[in-house]
């Protein structure tokens, strides 16, 4: 057996060991734990089903998220991606890559997609740490595992999980840190992906999530998004919308970061 099988098969063992109900005989033949199994039924919004294409994941980390995102953070003003990266890294209490002390915590990147957030968290953390990326989309999920190379001994383990982002299969209290980017407008009930989220942190863990913003409080704004929400299935939020709810989940040391039409909001959980 390869180092690299017997790296994979560790990070998978911890993985079930985080899950609420371990499945008795593990799916891993795409490359990832499956949850889920067919995919449901019922027909997805625009917006996720733009997400679930198989066309999507080929342009997503080279084309549509340093693109759309950048702009709709003030690019040429706003951050690029790698300081989106090093921030995040730093809002959740991980290190930066290269330096010697960087912990072996145990991260989730709920909606991760195609990874690229889960590895830019990997490079933060430690040797004996975990990095677990989780989607619902078969089709980003097999770029994720594509795109992601064995880690070496001084990594963190990384694994890909297809489940449930608002219904988390994971154990109250299991992760030091949890990060939710362009994803929590997609939701159809995002507050109660929030609670999710809240739920598997760790006292003193800490939470990070990039989502839209609306910069003006103006009716017709927010009845245009409603429309927009109800059309397409992205919800955009208000300025204060996402941070009163991390206060109303007993977050605390909350802050955010405003760009034009996107927002960054952290806490660490009471």
């Amino acid at each position: 057996m390869s180092e690299s099988t017997v790296q994979g098969s560790s990070a998978l063992a911890r993985v079930l060991g985080l899950l609420r109900e371990p499945p008795g005989e593990p799916d891993v033949t795409a490359g990832y734990l499956d949850l889920l199994g067919p995919p449901p039924q019922r027909p997805p919004s625009l917006a996720q089903s733009a997400m679930e294409s198989a066309f999507l994941p080929q342009i997503y980390e080279r084309v549509w998220r340093p693109i759309g995102f950048n702009v709709a953070k003030g690019w040429p003003i706003g951050p690029d991606t790698a300081t989106e990266h090093a921030m995040t890294r730093d809002w959740l209490g991980l290190s930066q890559p290269g330096r010697p002390a960087r912990p072996a915590a145990t991260v989730l990147d709920v909606a991760c997609g195609p990874g690229n957030i889960t590895r830019a968290l990997a490079r933060g953390v430690g040797p004996g740490g975990l990095v677990v990326g989780l989607d619902a989309s078969e089709t980003m999920l097999a770029r994720a595992v594509a795109d992601t190379p064995p880690p070496g001994a001084e990594d963190a383990g990384i694994h890909y999980v297809r489940g449930d982002a608002v219904d988390l299969p994971f154990r109250d209290e299991t992760f030091d840190a949890v990060c939710c980017y362009g994803a929590l407008y997609l939701f159809d009930d995002p507050w109660t992906a929030l609670d999710g989220m809240t739920r598997v942190l760790r006292p003193g863990g800490r939470l990070t999530i990039l989502t839209s913003r609306h910069p003006l409080p103006l009716r017709t704004v927010r009845l245009g998004g409603e429309l927009i929400r109800r059309a397409t299935g992205y919800t955009v939020f208000g300025d204060r919308e996402v941070t009163r709810a991390l206060a109303d989940r007993g977050f605390t040391r909350i802050r955010q970061r405003r760009y034009p039409l996107m927002q960054v909001v952290g806490g660490v959980r009471h």
